[in-house]
């Protein structure tokens, strides 16, 4: 008999994974890396609402999604998301520098 879950009726099951992955990330991390690398929609997703919620700045979203920054900045806007100017705080600005360094390194 298998049991089968659903994050809609069982609110505690998000919170739990939340706990789990903070208590033992070997178990939970290689089955979210799984799911980002091979759902293009979620990963997507989480990365455009992370930078809407200013968790990461553009550079950030265009290294997880793979993009050039001028790239997504061009999808953004015609996605009709505000593009923030600027770095918000140090740490911001150092994150774009590294993300920049990323990307040239690649080449």
């Amino acid at each position: 008999m298998s049991v089968k879950f659903s994050l809609a009726s069982e609110p505690w099951l998000l919170r739990q994974l939340s706990y789990l992955q903070n208590r033992h990330p070997e178990m939970v991390n290689p089955i979210l890396d799984k799911l980002l690398t091979e759902d293009e929609a979620v990963r997507w997703a989480l990365v455009v609402n992370a930078y809407l919620d200013e968790q990461i700045n553009l550079g950030k979203a265009a290294e997880l999604l793979e993009l050039p920054e001028v790239v997504l900045r061009k999808k953004f806007v015609e996605m009709g998301i505000a593009i923030r100017q600027g770095s918000a705080s140090v740490e911001e600005a150092k994150a774009e520098v590294d993300a920049m360094r990323s990307w040239f390194s690649e080449e």
